[in-house]
């Protein structure tokens, strides 16, 4: 199964860098413009420049923001801005956060993992993607020929014998600490005995690993490795760019947070939310509650939690100062509009039932199109904001899909739909990352 291995990890260098909640950054799928532009203006040696620089008007083939990655990173080499560790270790990075008012504390060991094929089934997809993100990370492993950024995958230890081992090797001192000025703080410490190591590449050995967030890396790693071999099957032999960096978390942590991905609805003419209206009652049970304006994300909260074990949805804007709470009439029915060749578990979830159902078969919006009229957002008081506002004509809120789907959905070979989960925290880029130059 799963195949570990240590690493020269490279980081910021301490000595040089001494506030390191000014340096790094979010991976580069939750980088906005904005935040790019504050992050840049952060700190000289923030990783944005690296994890997902600017783009420039004169921007050419040979000269844009990935070469100018490169250069940055080489540059930061040289200055002794980052600094390679002279030992192969495996990391363990602890995230902690605060999340509703709670403490949690997420632990991960951040590793290379051997690439995998889909078919072999060692490493295991649970969602989509989209092929523009695809290639932006295969430019950057062209380009810089590094992983900046973390796959986060997850494995079972239901004995708890890995959390009980790295409690233990998280004792010493730690390599990096970082207070961020939201609360969140990282440490991390580079586990080097070769006796540690090997226990845990054992233990992992016997599973499959389940990709959590970073399916757009770790298949761009997927493809720049193909390439690099000349085929898929290629007997070559191993080299570096056969294994991706990951940081593995276990299901069952009590920092694994696993947050919905709202649907947002704009650019509709007002004669199709009309008629969707009368049309989810063909499928749908439709409930109305009046709003709450004092406490609309608890109200949206408490209807979503009454059905928390069946397909369960909350509506925000088809109707003024109303919420429409949606349960289904008849399953035997629905699965009619499902794609036949998905499992019976993507066809219940709550996100595919909104993807095929109500934007494909009730508003006509296929997989094609829909892109060009829906955003996304994990935050229900985000999604009545954007309806307000109207920046958005209909928030589709959903409940949260649970670790026990994810595993269950990769283990009979489907994917969710894409956009179904959203992990928070996300892992930042720019901790320990890996150079297999």
């Amino acid at each position: 199964m799963a195949e570990i291995l240590p690493f020269h990890g490279i980081h910021y260098n301490p000595a040089q860098v001494k506030d390191l909640a000014k340096v790094i950054c979010p991976p580069y799928d939750v980088i906005s413009p904005q935040l790019q532009q504050e992050l840049y203006q952060s700190s000289e040696f923030n990783f944005v420049r690296i994890e997902y620089g600017r783009e420039l008007p004169q921007d050419t083939g040979t000269a844009n923001k990935y070469t100018r990655a490169l250069a940055v990173l080489q540059k930061w080499q040289e200055q002794g801005v980052l600094t390679t560790d002279e030992q192969p270790a495996i990391y363990i990075a602890d995230h902690s956060f605060l999340f509703r008012g709670k403490k949690y504390r997420r632990r991960g060991i951040t590793c290379l993992v051997k690439l995998e094929e889909w078919e072999t089934r060692t490493i295991r997809p649970h969602e989509g993607t989209l092929s523009r993100a695809k290639n932006d990370r295969l430019n950057m492993l062209w380009t810089l020929e590094a992983n900046t950024s973390p796959v986060m995958a997850l494995f079972e230890d239901s004995d708890r014998k890995i959390a009980a081992r790295l409690d233990s090797a998280a004792r010493g001192k730690s390599l990096l600490g970082v207070n961020c000025r939201d609360g969140e703080k990282h440490r991390v410490w580079a586990v080097k005995d070769p006796g540690v190591i090997r226990w845990v590449q054992e233990y992992l050995a016997g599973q499959p690993l389940y990709i959590a967030d970073g399916h757009h890396r770790y298949e761009s790693a997927l493809s720049y490795r193909r390439a690099r071999h000349g085929s898929a099957s290629s007997g070559a032999g191993l080299g570096p760019f056969d294994f991706v960096m990951m940081t593995l978390i276990d299901f069952a942590d009590p920092g694994l947070v696993i947050l919905p991905a709202h649907r947002l609805v704009r650019g509709l003419p007002q004669s199709a939310l009309d008629i969707l209206r009368t049309a989810l009652k063909i499928c749908f049970s439709v409930e109305e509650y009046p709003l709450d304006k004092t406490g609309i994300s608890r109200q949206i909260e408490n209807l979503l939690a009454e059905g928390e074990n069946e397909v369960n949805l909350v509506l925000y804007g088809l109707k003024n100062d109303t919420l429409l709470r949606l349960t289904l009439k008849d399953w035997n029915f629905v699965r009619l509009m499902m794609p036949y060749f998905h499992s019976e578990l993507y066809q219940r979830l709550d996100a595919s039932i909104v993807d095929h159902v109500i934007l494909e078969e009730l508003l006509g919006l296929s997989h094609d199109t829909a892109g060009s009229f829906l955003d996304f957002t994990n935050n229900i008081q985000d999604a009545v904001n954007r309806v307000d506002e109207r920046e958005t004509q209909l928030a589709i809120i959903v409940n949260p899909v649970k670790p026990g789907d994810i595993k269950s959905i990769a283990d009979s070979g489907d994917r969710m739909p894409r956009k179904s989960t959203y992990f928070f925290p996300k892992i930042p880029a720019g901790l320990v990352f890996y150079r297999f130059k």
